[in-house]
């Protein structure tokens, strides 16, 4: 038996998750108060920015954080909210998405698009410096 390739994982994911644009994205956060999670790496909110009002979580600590009974547990994963995750180019958050919705977490979305596409279609973007500074 062959590995799976990454393609296929993320093809199967985006076919259990919703997947929305970056516009879908923003409207959701600003009318209903979802929360876009960046799960990119550090380095690539330092190099390309972040979303205003995003929340950061680096991809090898989500499960954790999420989780309800961990040690790392974050408060903002157990609001009652759709959590929205984002990554460069919408393979790891499509990733993500599946495993939080393994993980019992019912609205949960990814952008399809990834930062890349957000950034593309002329939504909002901060520095990583203003981001770090708002609190």
């Amino acid at each position: 038996m062959g590995v799976k390739s990454v393609n296929e994982m993320v093809a199967e994911a985006k076919s259990r998750i919703d997947n929305i644009s970056p516009a879908e994205a923003h409207r959701r956060a600003t009318e209903e108060g979802a929360l876009i999670v960046d799960i990119r790496d550090v380095r690539e909110l330092q190099r390309d920015g972040a979303i205003p009002g995003s929340m950061h979580t680096p991809r090898g600590m989500l499960e954790f954080w999420a989780s309800p009974d961990s040690p790392y547990t974050k408060q903002e994963f157990l609001e009652d909210r759709e959590f929205i995750l984002c990554c460069a180019g919408g393979a790891r958050s499509a990733l993500s998405a599946d495993t939080l919705g393994d993980m019992g977490m019912e609205k949960v979305s990814h952008v399809e698009s990834g930062f890349g596409g957000w950034r593309a279609d002329g939504m909002p973007v901060m520095d990583y410096d203003s981001f770090r500074a708002r609190g």
